[in-house]
């Protein structure tokens, strides 16, 4: 199997044709090693060379044989250093697997490397300092979004079927629509956490993955999802396998469209069209679509959104040792500043304001099935513009920079429910174009069911950008 090949297929894909005895699982690593060797010094999306060999894994796992990377975003992989992007860090190795990694492994993937993020993973742009800019396979110019960038760049350039990926604000869905993927932020308690936290992220932040497909995120969701031994809470059982929910016939949907961001941010007109045209496929598939948004009070979700990094700085400040602040990049120290004089009054403040955002777009779902609105504002940004090193920021600019960027995001982070970005369009110049869904929480399986019909509706699968292995 050469690379070409290989980066035709999908995880599932590549699974079945090792399943059929057509290809072997170390000629699909060989490949994937040529494969991450192509096109890294184009993307720049590994944080550390290749794994050799791979981590561990299970020979018989669903995914046995399929090529994997996992994310810089804390310790994950047992005896595996990260380093969350910063000069900062030299290298933290994780004492023990995480439970989703000791699923991974279950799974049968084959973890070869280590992905890049920005520092902290507190951005939407992956420009670390330490490892410079990853950049997008449509437009080396432009960003691949964050903080799972790297993971991304390297999915959407043909090198891996599937990638590791996190989500506090937008980090799964921001990427996916910069990088024409499909990026599933799972309900709150559907993955397990543990065991070295109860609520990552005061509980707002979601682990999953950043696939080609929408099979691929349904059978790697099966996989994974469930409780941890000693979770704090946990979702509710799916009524199926996920992967069953594929092809399903839906049953007519009430469907909310927005185009406006609660922020008060200006959307882009050619970002903004392909959420009113992905309800208009709805629409003619039968569903009844309105324009109609969830009454958000964004102060509320600002207030949320800041106790978020407080809670990621506050980890650094209870380490034994605290990194060196003057090797960390602008709005890092500015975090770091905050949490320092954040008040028991003030994260009380945040859970109260967690709270209210949370009833608000429960309530919304007691009215409709989904809500409909674009991944990010704009399309994918040119390197630069969050400005992540700029001391000129405060958190007020900080902010509001990200949220112009990406407004659209945060509140299904702060309330728990599930969504999804769809690379369900393009760009003036070719750029993809994300379109989120959210459902009622813990209803993944009518995400898929929805993502599979648009999928065929409004298919991207012909679609590859410049920077891709079967564009060679």
């Amino acid at each position: 199997m050469n690379f070409h090949e290989y980066a035709r297929y999908d995880a599932i894909g590549l699974r079945n044709l090792i399943r059929a005895g057509e290809v072997s699982a170390a000629e699909v690593e060989t490949a994937a090693r040529k494969a991450l060797a192509a096109v890294n010094d184009e993307v720049n999306g590994l944080a550390l060379p290749p794994f050799r060999p791979a981590l561990r894994h299970d020979d018989n796992g669903p995914f046995a044989g399929v090529p994997f990377l996992i994310k810089d975003h804390g310790p994950v992989a047992e005896g595996v250093p990260f380093f969350l992007g910063s000069r900062a860090l030299p290298g933290i190795v994780a004492r023990h697997d995480t439970d989703l990694m000791a699923r991974f492994r279950a799974a049968g993937l084959v973890t070869l490397g280590l992905t890049t993020v920005p520092e902290m993973c507190l951005s939407f742009s992956t420009e670390s300092v330490r490892f410079g800019p990853t950049r997008n396979p449509w437009n080396p110019d432009r960003g691949a979004g964050g903080s799972s960038g790297g993971a991304a760049a390297l999915v959407a350039a043909g090198a891996v079927p599937l990638a590791h990926a996190s989500d506090g604000a937008g980090s799964i869905r921001v990427p996916a629509s910069a990088c024409g993927l499909v990026g599933l932020k799972p309900s709150r308690g559907r993955v397990p956490c543990g065991p070295d936290m109860g609520e990552p992220m005061l509980g707002m932040s979601y682990e999953f993955a950043l696939t080609r497909t929408v099979r691929d995120a349904a059978h790697l969701l099966d996989a994974v999802q469930g409780p941890g031994i000693g979770d704090k809470y946990t979702a509710p059982p799916p009524r199926g396998r996920y992967a069953d929910e594929i092809g399903t016939a839906l049953g007519p949907l009430r469907v909310a469209v927005t185009t406006k961001a609660w922020s008060g941010s200006v959307v882009d007109g050619q970002v903004a069209v392909w959420a009113t045209r992905t309800g208009q496929a709805l629409e003619r598939a039968g569903h009844t679509v309105v324009e109609d948004t969830p009454a958000l009070d964004w102060d509320a979700v600002m207030r949320a959104l800041v106790a978020e990094g407080v809670a990621v700085a506050s980890m650094l400040l209870l380490a034994p040792r605290l990194p060196d602040p003057a090797r960390m990049e602008a709005v890092s120290r500015l975090y770091l500043e905050t949490a320092r004089a954040y008040s028991g009054l003030d994260m009380m403040a945040a859970f109260d304001a967690q709270n209210r955002v949370t009833r608000t777009v429960g309530a919304f779902f007691t009215e409709y099935d989904l809500l409909v609105t674009p991944t990010l504002g704009r399309p994918p940004a040119p390197h630069g513009t969050l400005r992540y090193d700029d001391p000129g920021h405060t958190m007020e600019s900080w902010l509001r920079s990200l949220t112009d960027f990406g407004p659209f995001t945060v509140p299904f982070n702060v309330s728990g429910h599930p969504a999804i970005s769809l690379p369900l369009g393009q760009g003036d110049d070719g750029l993809p174009v994300g379109v989120q869904i959210v459902a009622p929480y813990g209803r993944e399986d009518l995400l898929f069911q929805v993502a599979a019909h648009l999928e065929e509706a409004m298919p991207w699968r012909d679609r590859v950008p410049g920077v891709h292995l079967t564009a060679r």
